[in-house]
């Protein structure tokens, strides 16, 4: 008889299996959808009863809650206005290296003897100005270099030659036409600075892609053209020293033939 019972309970085990512990997977979709419809039909009661005040009221901490914010049409502001800062847009290497240059030219200068001659200027955007008055390398209203002034360019072209810089020839005028009237102010300005570049090239002094010969006739004078004396420093070449850029820089041309223009 206990055989049998036994053999009953071992029919029922196998004809009912353990159901896994835990809710359906879809109770929790369901439940989702009974907490939104009892949330819509709230909302529903509470607009039947409309106050404007706590509508107003609950609509704006809704709106904060979501990030929601009226952009006002126009807002008065002040923003404070700083003093600028002035900016320098040279390191302080390029500078130390400029002033040396400076220094080592004009001392340089004065050795030879040159100072009545030409002055050394140490420009503010880290350049360096070798002028020349325009009756020391040339004949009035002329373009050719004098011959007496040749030692000096010679000289000018020695002190360069060993230094890191690329070399600017300017030429400059003053207010008057230029008599004779074969060339314009801005004409003799750019055939000046050409004549110094060439004479440099020609002799072997300098390579041509450190120098460039820019014109500017009487469009930067020194000071105000009222008289002879103001006049006479207009007309003057400038020799514009400034550091070398390695970017984009090519090998420096060889100087050991002239090169004919």
């Amino acid at each position: 008889m206990a055989e049998e019972e036994e053999e009953v309970q071992e029919e029922k085990s196998e004809k009912c299996p353990e159901c896994p512990a835990g809710a359906p997977a879809w109770m929790v979709t369901y439940s989702d959808l009974v907490t939104l419809l009892l949330t819509f039909f709230v909302l529903l009661l509470s607009m039947a009863n409309m106050d404007p005040v706590k509508f107003t009221a609950a609509s704006s901490s809704l709106k904060d809650a979501f990030g929601m914010h009226k952009v006002p049409a126009h807002v008065d502001f002040t923003i404070p206005i700083l003093p600028s800062l002035p900016i320098n847009p040279y390191s302080p290497i390029q500078q130390q290296t400029t002033r040396k240059v400076y220094e080592k030219i004009k001392s340089q200068i004065d050795s030879r003897r040159l100072e009545n001659n030409v002055g050394v200027i140490l420009n503010d955007d880290e350049s360096i100005i070798l002028r020349i008055n325009d009756s020391v390398l040339f004949a009035r209203g002329l373009a050719k270099i004098a011959p007496k002034s040749y030692s000096i360019l010679r000289t000018i072209a020695d002190i360069i030659r060993p230094l890191p810089m690329d070399l600017r020839i300017e030429g400059h005028t003053d207010d008057r036409p230029v008599s004779p009237s074969k060339y314009s102010n801005w004409d003799l300005s750019v055939a000046r600075a050409v004549a110094v570049t060439k004479f440099f090239i020609q002799s072997n002094l300098l390579p041509l892609d450190r120098m460039a010969a820019i014109g500017y006739g009487m469009d930067r004078p020194l000071v105000p053209n009222r008289d002879d004396v103001s006049r006479s420093k207009n007309r003057r070449v400038d020799f514009i020293l400034k550091l070398q850029s390695n970017k984009g820089k090519s090998q420096p041309t060889s100087t050991k033939s002239p090169v004919p223009l």
